[in-house]
């Protein structure tokens, strides 16, 4: 178990890292003349596109589900991958970015609640309190402070962000029960590909011209294939890999680490300053992310999934 933890904990962590790349990499594609609606319909459409080749070429058999893994398949990929995206750059366009992201980031709060009255797992009291000094940590890190005001769409586009985020988690740990990492990540980037395509931007309505403007490191176009491959297929498939070696409550916590490592990495790469606040509020929400990470205890080893290595498939239940 102690393995299993570090391991997963190791995923979270790498997961969060590729996933924060997106923060850097997309403003500017933005600051070239693409809209957010725009960079996340080619990110999350690439992204179904070179998973679904790349196991049709090397591991055909993950491709195949059966009728009865459909109902969380589209679960996961509508409310874990769509959902999540959508709701997210609403709020942004209603709120400040912190309180958007503050909001979106109350998911592990959503998963505890799930996993101590609906499960009925009771959850150490460590944990609880390293859920709130972690939420602590991000509002100090997104300075929910400034520029706050009230927009109930905005905050109610929020609350769905955090609600669908909390579906990323608990589906896909229940997904992670009969399927392979590998094919929770490439239907769940194919059905939300459909949906943002039905619902924001066609991947076909892309300004030509605007794809091949420069950017700081490089054109426009292989700047969102970055997106594509880095910050979400590897973070994907990172994250559905965790889910099987730590629980739904404890990968939602550490999660929280990827504001810290965006805000890093807007510093390092935009020259984004940061503030004392944001540092000292980075540690905290690493403080917190870490308390509830040793409140794993051993006794939840039989909630997580029997196999260890990430690259075997899961045989179905009968």
């Amino acid at each position: 178990m102690t393995h299993n933890r570090a391991r997963g904990t190791a995923l979270v962590l790498a997961a969060s890292l590729f996933s924060a790349s997106s923060g850097p990499l997309a403003k500017q594609a933005m600051a070239a003349g693409l809209t957010p609606h725009q960079v996340v319909s080619v990110r999350i459409s690439l992204a179904a596109i070179l998973l679904t080749v790349g196991l049709a070429i090397f591991r055909p058999s993950l491709l195949r589900v059966r009728a009865a893994d459909w109902r969380v398949l589209l679960g996961f990929g509508l409310f874990g991958v769509a959902g999540v995206q959508a709701m997210y750059f609403i709020a942004v366009s209603r709120l400040p970015v912190g309180i958007a992201m503050l909001l979106e980031f109350t998911a592990p709060v959503l998963v505890a609640l799930w996993v101590r009255f609906v499960r009925g797992t009771h959850l150490p009291a460590k944990a609880w309190a390293g859920t709130a000094l972690a939420l602590l940590g991000l509002a100090m890190v997104a300075q929910v402070w400034e520029g706050l005001r009230l927009d109930v769409v905005g905050l109610l586009a929020g609350i769905g962000a955090a609600l669908c985020a909390a579906c990323y988690f608990l589906i896909g740990e229940h997904g992670l029960t009969t399927r392979h990492p590998l094919t929770m990540a490439t239907y769940g980037m194919i059905v939300g590909a459909v949906a943002v395509a039905a619902v924001l931007t066609p991947l076909w309505t892309l300004p030509g011209e605007t794809l091949a403007k420069a950017t700081p490191t490089g054109p426009v176009w292989t700047v969102l294939i970055e997106i594509a491959v880095f910050s979400t297929v590897i973070a994907y498939i990172l994250g559905m890999s965790a889910l099987r070696h730590l629980p739904s409550n404890v990968v939602s916590v550490l999660s929280l680490a990827e504001p810290v490592i965006a805000a890093a990495a807007a510093w390092a790469l935009l020259n984004e300053r940061l503030t004392v606040i944001q540092i000292i509020g980075g540690l905290t929400l690493l403080a917190g992310a870490f308390l509830v990470q040793r409140a794993s205890q051993p006794s939840v080893g039989p909630q997580l999934h029997p196999k260890t290595d990430d690259m075997e498939p899961v045989a179905p239940r009968s």
